[in-house]
């Protein structure tokens, strides 16, 4: 079987997501018999490298809400991510561009990597706290996945693998994907957002 999965690095829906189709792999017995293919989302690209304003700040001026309520809705994400195994700390969390660690996932999946990688990437944003647009950053995520640091920061330093994160992206928005995260089975049937892992062991059972 082969799922493909839009999805951005600064998604907390598309980190749960991703833990619970891994848990219906697990629950079907197919964790083994699957491709996973990973595709460039961003949310937005026009997010700047670091913000002076908290992650509340950021969503209250977007959604026009209060800090109060901002918080609380941030509570609700961070109460889904514990319900599988997932720790957030949005007190921390640093808001960035999410572009140059997208270039670099596809040196990753060069190297049959970017399983390992995504996972890294994300644990550094959500539970880390960590800047993932910091090259620094990158490169040590890098090397933790068994990838070559000094190759990471040729291709961060460079505008390598530009044309691939666009493709991604074009390919996404002419399948009329307009949020992730979004998972495609076999080409056929579909999954948007975090739904439960039931719906995921239902289209995976439905296609076995």
């Amino acid at each position: 079987m082969k799922i493909e999965i839009w999805s951005d690095y600064s998604c907390p829906f598309c980190y749960i997501g991703e833990r619970k189709l891994a848990l219906a792999l697990e629950k079907t017995g197919m964790k083994e018999e699957v491709e996973i293919v990973f595709h460039s989302f961003e949310l937005d690209p026009n997010a700047k490298k670091s913000y002076d304003e908290s992650i509340y700040q950021l969503i209250a001026k977007k959604y026009g809400m209060s800090i109060e309520q901002a918080i609380a809705a941030n509570n609700n994400i961070i109460n889904a991510a514990k319900a599988v195994g997932l720790a957030f700390n949005f007190d921390k969390l640093q808001p960035t561009n999410t572009f140059d660690a997208h270039r670099l996932s596809h040196y990753a999946k060069d190297q049959g990597k970017l399983k390992a990688y995504t996972e890294a990437v994300m644990k550094s944003y959500f539970t880390d706290s960590l800047n993932i647009s910091d090259f620094g950053v990158l490169t040590a995520i890098a090397g933790e996945v068994g990838l070559d640091r000094a190759e990471a920061l040729r291709i961060l330093e460079s505008s390598a693998f530009t044309d691939e994160v666009r493709q991604d992206e074009d390919n996404a928005h002419s399948r009329q994907i307009n949020g992730v995260p979004y998972f495609l089975f076999n080409g056929k049937e579909s999954i948007s957002g975090a739904q439960a892992v039931d719906t995921f062991v239902a289209v995976i059972e439905g296609l076995k």
